[in-house]
């Protein structure tokens, strides 16, 4: 399965394909309707999330691993069972500071992460 699964109840781990996000990145696209994604994104230690900012706002939930985040002006190193909320429009990054798992909820959908 590819991320073509829009509107499905049920989505598979075992059938979703990770794509490369950036070195060390591998993201795979899970459930997700117009206004609602849920994405995973895997880490490997010293892999960058590199700044950006984008129209949606997303909640990120720290599932395995340490992450160094920017949100906007403020820095903070994160770890499992962390969650941090990334307005839209405001800049964020990360590094990965020991090999984890980051899942991501976006509001509306991210259409560039589909084909």
């Amino acid at each position: 399965m590819t991320s073509d699964h829009k509107d499905r109840q049920w989505i598979f781990y075992k059938d979703v394909k990770g794509v490369e996000a950036g070195a060390g990145v591998i993201r795979k696209v899970l459930a997700y309707t117009d206004s609602l994604m849920c994405v995973e994104n895997s880490f490997e230690e010293g892999a960058v999330g590199a700044m950006h900012s984008h129209p949606h706002t997303q909640i990120t939930y720290v599932a395995e691993g340490r992450f160094r985040f920017t949100i906007g002006d403020e820095v903070h190193e994160v770890a499992k069972g962390d969650t941090l909320c990334k307005q839209d429009g405001v800049k964020h990054g990360c590094v990965c500071l020991e090999k984890g798992v980051l899942l991501d909820f976006f509001t509306p959908m991210r259409e560039d992460f589909v084909p």
